[in-house]
């Protein structure tokens, strides 16, 4: 890994409150008559207008448990400025950051990738829409046909051949329909839960990296001017940073590696039967078209029927 001056930051979307929403110190305060004498705990009201002192250490309890929380409200309040800090800097130019070169070729190339799967997607939904819409000109026609043998004695033949055709023809279409189903549902799947998961550890690395670079430029600063005490507390939390990096690092490039393999696998499948239903319809080849279907298992939809919840698991 190397440093350099300026790249792309993720935004801090990772940075939480440690206990939810954190309320202002004025309120934990109460009002003036409610406060216990002192010696007292935390007192209750009674019948009769008498106020029983509650036992001394449940004060002790809840006054540990505030002391954790602002404890812990300080740490993340220096995190998230040391984060954003950091952030800016680098935008400025005024910091490095760490780049690991070959790991950033490659989720660069992720993102490309999901943009590119994202337009096939929608290319062919439009194409399916469009095809539909022939679909049902098809056997709006072949029912005019029909009508027209019947009402046209010295044309029935001709008139019945055609609307044989038609019927036919949108028989297919229904098998390419549900070809094309099965493949925009699958490639839906890859490009916006499989890849997506991966943007997201993604998205979770660069903030981390940030937030390593910052401890790591707070060590250095601190070894700049030699002081002891605050060099070790600096080189703690880098050192805790630095291995949540690390770690975070080893799984998403293990997460890379095991999404290109089922990328490779879903989509060569998926692409087979896309160009074997193609072909198979255009050039009007009844037995190959439905030999691609019985292949693959897939079901020829009828008109306003939905798929079982196990044909789309």
């Amino acid at each position: 890994m190397a440093a350099q001056g300026e790249g792309n930051i993720a935004t801090p979307n990772t940075l939480q409150s440690p206990f939810g929403n954190p309320q202002p110190p004025s309120s934990y305060s109460s009002s003036s008559h409610n406060m216990a004498p002192s010696g007292y705990g935390n007192q209750q009201q009674q019948p009769g207008g008498y106020n029983a002192p509650q036992p001394q250490g449940t004060q002790l309890v809840k006054g540990a448990d505030a002391g954790v929380k602002l404890e812990a409200l300080k740490k993340w309040t220096m995190s998230t400025y040391k984060y954003t800090k950091q952030m800016v800097s680098e935008k400025m130019g005024r910091r490095t950051r760490t780049v690991d070169t070959e790991l950033e070729k490659h989720i660069q190339g992720l993102k490309e990738m999901q943009l590119r799967y994202t337009n096939l997607l929608k290319l062919s939904k439009q194409f399916q829409s469009q095809f539909q819409n022939i679909l049902v000109t098809q056997k709006l026609m072949g029912e005019a046909f029909n009508e027209l043998a019947v009402k046209s004695p010295d044309l029935q033949e001709e008139f019945s051949q055609n609307a044989e055709l038609q019927k036919v023809v949108s028989k297919n279409g229904d098998a390419l329909i549900s070809a094309l189903t099965f493949f925009n549902e699958n490639l839906w799947t890859l490009s916006t839960k499989t890849i997506e998961d991966t943007i997201q550890t993604i998205r979770d690395y660069e903030n981390c990296r940030i937030e390593y670079d910052a401890y790591r430029t707070d060590l250095e600063a601190h070894e700049a001017v030699g002081q002891s005490m605050k060099t070790e507390q600096a080189r703690k939390e880098f050192n805790e940073h630095k291995e949540k990096f690390e770690s975070l690092r080893n799984n998403l490039q293990i997460k890379m590696k095991f999404l290109e393999e089922n990328k490779v696998k879903v989509m060569r499948k998926q692409l087979l039967i896309l160009h074997n239903a193609l072909a198979a319809y255009f050039s009007g080849n009844k037995d190959e078209l439905e030999k691609t279907m019985k292949e693959f298992h897939i079901r020829v939809m009828n008109k306003g029927e939905e798929a079982s919840f196990l044909e789309t698991h």
